[in-house]
C-alpha cells in the first residue's frame, strides 16, 4: 500500500486563473510562467492544459524549454534570463525561443551571431529591483545597436517589478515612471506586470504580461485583495492520519517537547515531513484540516511526520489531513512558517506524487 501523501493539481483552477489574468489585463499578451516545474505543479502538464489558449510561456532556462518542446508543446516560449552562453543561441534559433537581454554579454553574443530565423527580444531595463537589466540611461543606445541588426524580427521593453505585491508602497508607480522615462520617444511594446502587478496595479497592464504565482491560486498580497479573491487554488497537498494517541495534561509532544498538553488531548499523526515539502520551521497553531474541519498543527514537523490535534473530532486512522489547498490556504501555511507561498510550491519533494485533475 501506498504511502498517503499526494499533491492533487486542479488543471481547471489553473485554467481560471489563467483567464482571470487574461480578463484584468484586457487586450495583453499573457505568458503563463511555468518556471521551476511550474511552481512545483508540473511543467508539462499544466502548459498542455494552458496550450489552446495561452498566448505563450515563459521559462527561467533553456533546458526548461527543451522539456516543454520535446513534450510537443508549441507555441511560443520565452527564456525569462536568456541565455547563459553563446551557443545556447543555435537551440535557441532552432527551437523559436523568444531571448530576454539582460546584460552586455548576451547582447553582444546575439550580435555577431547568424541565425537561420529571427530572434524576438525583450530588453531588459533595471528600474529598481536590481537584479537583471541594464541601467536605464543605456536603453536607446541598446535599442538603435539592435534595430541595426538583420537578425531581430521584434524588440519587446521590458522591465521587473520588486515590490508590487506591497499595496501600499508606491514603489511599483516610481519604476514605472522610471521605465516610462528610460523609453521615451522608441516605438515598441512592453512587458511588465507580474501577478501582483495583474491584480493590483492596472497601470503596468500593457502589451505582454507575465502571470505566475496567480495562475497556481495563491495570492502575492498579504493582505485581502478583491481580484486576488477570485483565485482558485491550485493544489492540494494531502495525506492521512496514521496513528492516534490520546495524551495527558503536560505531556509534551515530538522533537524538543516543543509542544506541551494544556488539557487532555487527543493526537493525530501524519505522513507528512519536511522532508515532503512541508515546512519545518511552521508554528504550533499553524492551521491544517482532517476530514474537511480546521484544526492546528501541534509540535514540531519531523522528516517524516507532523502531529495535529483532533481532540473532540472522532477520527480514525485513514482519515484525510489537507496542509494546503482549499479548506487551508497555501499563504496561510506561508505565514505561520515565515516564508511565502511560492517556497511552499516549489518545495514539494519528488517523494510526493502529482496526480492531476482536469
Amino acid at each position: 500500500m501506498a504511502r498517503p501523501a499526494i499533491a492533487v493539481i486542479d488543471l481547471a483552477a489553473i485554467r481560471h486563473n489563467y483567464r482571470l489574468a487574461k480578463k484584468l489585463t484586457k487586450s495583453a499578451q499573457a505568458f503563463a510562467i511555468i518556471k521551476a516545474n511550474a511552481y512545483g505543479h508540473g511543467a508539462v502538464k499544466v502548459a498542455k492544459a494552458l496550450e489552446p489558449e495561452a498566448d505563450g510561456f515563459g521559462v527561467a532556462c533553456i533546458e526548461e524549454a527543451l522539456e516543454l518542446r520535446g513534450s510537443g508543446i508549441k507555441a511560443p516560449i520565452l527564456l525569462l534570463e536568456g541565455i547563459f552562453t553563446p551557443d545556447e543561441l543555435v537551440i535557441a534559433d532552432h527551437e523559436s525561443f523568444s531571448l530576454v537581454v539582460h546584460n552586455q554579454q548576451q547582447l553582444d553574443s546575439l550580435l555577431v551571431a547568424k541565425p537561420k530565423n529571427k530572434f524576438k527580444i525583450f530588453l531588459k531595463i533595471d528600474t529598481g529591483m536590481h537584479r537583471l537589466g541594464f541601467a536605464p540611461s543605456e536603453v536607446k543606445a541598446l535599442w538603435f545597436a539592435l534595430q541595426q541588426c538583420k537578425y531581430i524580427e521584434s524588440i519587446t521593453l521590458m522591465t521587473h517589478f520588486a515590490r508590487a505585491d506591497e499595496i501600499n508602497s508606491d514603489y511599483t508607480l516610481q519604476q514605472l515612471q522610471q521605465f516610462k522615462a528610460a523609453v521615451h520617444g522608441l516605438e515598441a511594446p512592453y512587458c511588465l506586470a507580474n501577478s501582483p502587478a495583474i491584480l493590483a496595479w492596472p497601470a503596468t497592464h500593457t502589451e505582454y504580461v507575465r502571470p505566475g504565482l496567480m495562475l497556481y491560486g495563491a495570492s502575492p498580497f498579504i493582505e485581502p485583495h478583491e481580484a486576488a479573491a477570485q483565485l482558485k487554488p491550485a493544489m492540494r497537498l494531502e495525506s492521512a492520519l496514521i496513528a492516534i494517541r490520546d495524551l495527558a495534561a503536560g505531556e509534551a509532544i515530538g522533537y524538543g517537547a516543543r509542544f506541551r498538553c494544556e488539557a487532555p488531548t487527543t493526537v493525530g499523526v501524519v505522513a507528512m515531513g519536511y522532508a515532503d515539502g512541508y515546512p519545518r520551521h511552521a508554528i504550533d497553531g499553524t492551521p491544517i484540516a482532517v476530514n474537511g474541519i480546521r484544526t492546528r498543527l501541534i509540535g514540531r514537523v519531523s522528516m517524516d511526520m507532523l502531529t495535529i490535534d483532533i481532540t473532540g473530532l472522532n477520527c480514525k486512522i485513514g482519515d484525510r489531513v489537507q496542509c494546503w489547498g482549499d479548506q487551508v490556504l497555501a499563504t496561510e501555511v506561508a505565514a505561520a512558517s515565515h516564508t511565502i507561498p511560492y517556497t511552499l510550491f516549489t518545495g514539494v519533494t519528488r517523494r510526493v506524487p502529482l496526480t492531476y485533475k482536469a
